[in-house]
């Protein structure tokens, strides 16, 4: 018999959407930042979502690699052509290009990734960020219109995170003023940038800098890589150029390696805001060396809101699902009940839900610090740029982690259904964890978050002052223990007093060590487990706090109900964070064995109250059908009808009798009589 769409709400969600306890469209303000920012947000979405020359005929995942990636740039110059359209109406603006890059409304028109998207999220801030102003009146105008596209190469075949190793080459020749560019190794190739293998006609290309015979470290290059108008890699076979291949998820992306043989550039294609080449190869530094960081710290702030965006998409998937889907009986003698019933199922869903808002919450916070620090570094005030280094590094390590971690445990919960691509799980999760990676690999972040709380570990023993986020040594150095206190600011500062004692640990061992004859970077990476651990300990009790302190006042900007709930969520993150935990808490906080007990129920009592709240909550997060793309995630809840017309679109299904059958099969079983 024919299967369709039945046309209504599935009665198993109908039913959960009349539990809920609060106004979901008031939610919805609240989590999109007011009336006016959510109207923006639907109005864009109508915008792209319902235009059919953005439509997917067939999914992506039918396509081959090739024509992914041309279906990905032909949609993305749909896309862009249409940005430019609203930013002539006077409707354009930086939140249209972030929300069409970012993990939401531009993963539901580009599943596989957007092949243009570095240039905006890196090529054009660092030129922002890192160029003089006469550089950014040369490049921005022609990069912001798109009359060129570029890409970031940093990254390498041998080194990524440890840019300090990058083997490319850029050496000064004072009598032409020009770098002259090299890859002297195949593991100097660059490997892995966004857009590089076909998409981009220039790099800045981050390389060592040579001048009068010494090396002053890594520095951006404005490099050309392709013909503006043949678009033909420049310069013959001095620039070798493509595209890496297949990867887990971003199939679209274009990835592409590099490398160069003796190509030069001029002497004002060296981003010189911060340090300087003179016309005689004079090199002048920079005031800071993190200043060179920038534009991976603005990545990296980007990448947390991504983080919660994707993370909303999964949880809400795999909410309804678990509304609808029935599944083994809690009483025997009873029918099956909703897997949402089920305290387990309860347990893998709601406390993503809760991460999500701390996510969100937490991306706000470090946009707020990254635009104050920005403010301060353009008057040459640089005191907080280190905290802010060392904070986006382990927000962005902590956080991709967990959302990697989370929508795989939420594709689990959804059974074998949330094993198929059409659940939208799978390509979720390849964007995720792709992210735990990119822009700098988890440990090693951790590692440099940990490095700059060993020195400020040492200002809070001499009584140094110490920067907010790290306020809480001082404390933690006269208080070694703690009376437990169960209330969320009682476990803030447990969580405070764990990661301070970690600190702690991890510093004397890296001096004691010292002591018995290694040096300080042996003495280091023999304590690297602990130092990476007490920066995740730090991450961790600046995600609580500062998701409490952002509500503190929720009242008095949301109604009582809602509030509520959103309390439940973010007491739900803390409590849960205390149990898996639980060893360091004993170990630092005084937390006792009744005390466990008192979070073991109060962690169930949060699943119960949580519970008729939940299908309302991430509805919500208000995602249309169309960027959540998942069979099983569906407003409707027709989840098993949506499956079967997503199964009948395969093209294995076109054709009754397969062309392997007459080729391989039947030989092959005739060949048996």
């Amino acid at each position: 018999m024919p299967i369709k769409l039945k046309g209504e709400v599935n009665p198993d969600l109908n039913n959960e959407r009349k539990k809920c306890s609060f106004n979901v469209e008031e939610m919805a303000r609240w989590y999109h930042g007011g009336e006016k920012k959510l109207a923006e947000k639907r109005q864009r979405e109508t915008l792209f979502l319902d235009d059919p020359d953005l439509q997917d005929d067939i999914p992506t995942s039918y396509m081959s690699h090739k024509e992914i990636y041309e279906y990905g740039v032909g949609k993305a110059c749909k896309i862009f052509t249409k940005i430019r359209a609203l930013q002539e109406e006077g409707k354009g603006g930086v939140d249209n290009f972030m929300a069409i890059l970012g993990g939401m409304l531009g993963s539901g028109v580009l599943k596989e990734g957007n092949p243009m998207a570095v240039h905006f999220v890196m090529f054009l801030p660092t030129i922002l960020g890192q160029g003089t102003t006469e550089q950014q009146v040369e490049w921005l105008g022609r990069a912001w219109s798109m009359n060129i596209l570029g890409t970031y190469a940093q990254t390498e075949l041998g080194h990524g995170t440890f840019i300090r190793g990058l083997e490319t080459t850029a050496t000064y020749d004072p009598k032409t003023e020009e770098f002259i560019l090299n890859s002297p190794t195949i593991t100097s190739y660059k490997w892995w940038p966004g857009g590089l293998g076909h998409t981009s006609n220039y790099a800045i290309v981050v390389a060592q800098l040579y001048t009068k015979g010494q090396c002053h470290g890594i520095h951006p290059f404005i490099v050309q890589l392709r013909d503006e108008e043949t678009w033909a890699p420049i310069k013959g076979k001095s620039v070798e150029i493509g595209e890496i291949g297949p990867k887990l998820g971003m199939k679209g992306v274009n990835n592409g390696f590099l490398g160069f043989d003796n190509v030069r550039i001029p002497r004002k294609n060296m981003l010189m805001k911060n340090a300087k080449v003179l016309e005689d190869g004079t090199y002048i530094k920079a005031p800071s060396s993190v200043l060179t960081y920038g534009t991976m710290m603005f990545v990296r702030v980007v990448i947390i809101r991504d983080m919660a965006n994707y993370l909303s998409k999964a949880v809400t998937i795999a909410t309804r699902y678990s509304a609808v889907r029935r599944q083994s009986p809690i009483d025997p003698a009873k029918p099956e009940v909703q897997v949402i019933d089920h305290v387990t199922q309860q347990y893998k869903v709601f406390p993503n839900i809760a991460k999500v808002i701390i996510f969100q919450l937490t991306a706000d916070y470090i946009w707020n610090l990254y635009n104050q620090v920005t403010s301060e570094l353009d008057k040459g005030q640089l005191e907080r740029l280190p905290e802010l280094h060392a904070i986006s590094c382990c927000l962005k390590a902590v956080i991709t982690q967990d959302a990697s971690n989370g929508v795989e445990q939420l594709r689990m919960a959804c059974g074998g259904h949330g094993y198929m691509e059409a659940s939208n799980l799978p390509n979720t999760y390849g964007m995720v964890t792709a992210a735990c990676t990119y822009e700098g690999e988890n440990t090693i972040l951790l590692l440099q978050t940990a490095r700059y709380l060993m020195k400020s570990w040492s200002q809070a023993l001499v009584g140094d002052a110490l920067v907010p986020t790290v306020e809480y040594l001082r404390d933690a150095i006269k208080k070694r223990s703690n009376k437990w206190d169960p209330s969320i600011t009682g476990i803030i500062k447990a969580l405070q007093l764990v990661a301070a004692n970690k600190i702690r640990l991890a510093y004397e061992h890296v001096e004691n060590r010292k002591k018995l004859g290694y040096s300080h970077e042996d003495a280091t990476n023999l304590s690297s487990i602990e130092l990476a651990q007490s920066a995740d300990a730090h991450c961790r009790a600046f995600l609580v706090q500062s998701a409490y302190e952002m509500t503190r006042d929720l009242e008095s900007t949301v109604s009582t109900s809602l509030a509520t709930v959103l309390r439940q969520f973010i007491e739900l993150y803390a409590v849960e964070t205390c149990m898996k935990y639980i060893g360091d808490l004993f170990r630092f906080s005084g937390l006792t064995e009744d005390g466990v007990q008192e979070l073991q129920q109060r962690l169930e009592d949060l699943l119960t109250k949580i519970r008729p709240n939940a299908v309302g909550f991430v509805d919500g997060f208000d995602i249309p059908d169309k960027i959540l793309s998942s069979a099983l995630g569906a407003y409707d809840g027709n989840v098993y009808e949506r499956l079967f017309l997503e199964a009948k679109k395969s093209p294995l299904n076109q054709d009754p009798i397969p062309k392997a059958f007459e080729l391989h099969m039947k030989p092959f079983m005739r060949s048996n009589l």
